[in-house]
């Protein structure tokens, strides 16, 4: 039965025409900030997100947000970039652009939990990356935001599907993509590389949003995989998921991304991660604001 449901799963996701896309609007903006932060002109990211008002509000919002310690407030786009520099302003104007491109229903998930969870996740992922002294805090971040994009392709492509899976989740409290390979046969993991391949990402993106939850089968990049999966399973550890509790037991020093990640990163292997864990609480209250406040704005 598993292995029929998976057969109609992948004809639906197959079909491009059912695969979410990137809005008009937003295509432009999203392939010029994918260039090297060397190859960005001010003005030209400024004129881009002007052209959605939304959007500039949204930029201004985060841009002036404890998360970028921000001691005087800046009330025009051209003044963020100066203030907070091209490579933040990069950062901000990437999340605020993903965040318009979320359904205002995922299948049954708050898209406020949603986005908590992934900026959460973003940030996480960052200052772990920054801690252990790896070369790719910066792409980190955008790993952590976007790896649970497979999810907004089940919600679109599969809704019913998806909905069940969630369904199954909270009443099991398990984690939510053991729960669609039971109803579906296929994870938002496994969706969300056939999206990422879609939109063209980086191969770095396509390695987290597609193993992300099997860092040890990560064929390349697994050392950015296994952060991301380690920093995933923390954020939901501290209830900062999809808005139900896992009862999964958790010890951290057998996890398989923990493992991963001390294999490829030798730094990873002596670190103290009892404070790393209280220290990621520290995130928590500002993200689960600033996303309602962000997502309010729309």
């Amino acid at each position: 039965m598993t292995d029929t449901r998976r057969t109609v799963a992948l004809k639906k996701l197959e079909n491009a025409e059912n695969m979410p896309s990137i809005p008009a609007i937003l295509e432009p903006l999203l392939r010029y900030l994918t260039l090297p932060v060397d190859q960005l002109e001010v003005q030209k990211v400024v004129d881009m997100i002007s052209n959605d008002e939304s959007l500039t509000v949204q930029c201004l919002h985060l841009a002036n947000s404890p998360l970028y310690c921000r001691w005087q407030a800046v009330d025009s786009l051209r003044g963020a970039v100066m203030a907070l520099g091209l490579g933040r302003m990069k950062e901000v104007a990437l999340a605020c652009s993903l965040m318009k491109m979320l359904p205002k229903r995922i299948g049954g998930i708050n898209p406020i939990v949603f986005w908590e969870h992934s900026l959460g996740c973003a940030m996480a992922s960052r200052h772990l990356s920054r801690r252990l002294n790896l070369p790719f805090a910066e792409k980190a971040y955008l790993a952590g935001l976007l790896h649970d994009f497979g999810i907004i392709a089940n919600a679109t492509v599969l809704p019913l599907e998806f909905e069940e899976s969630l369904a199954r989740a909270r009443a099991r409290e398990i984690p939510l993509h053991e729960a669609e390979r039971l109803v579906m046969g296929l994870d938002h993991a496994e969706s969300g590389k056939m999206l990422a391949e879609l939109w063209r990402l980086a191969p770095e993106l396509v390695a987290v949003i597609g193993d992300h939850h099997s860092p040890a089968k990560a064929e390349g990049h697994r050392s950015l995989v296994a952060l991301v999966s380690l920093v995933d399973l923390l954020c939901r550890m501290r209830n900062l998921g999809y808005g139900y509790p896992e009862s999964r037991p958790v010890n951290l020093l057998e996890e398989e991304a923990l493992k991963a990640l001390q294999e490829e990163c030798p730094s990873a292997r002596n670190t103290d991660w009892t404070r790393i864990t209280f220290e990621l609480d520290n995130y928590m209250f500002e993200v689960h604001r600033l996303v309602a406040t962000l997502y309010r704005l729309q």
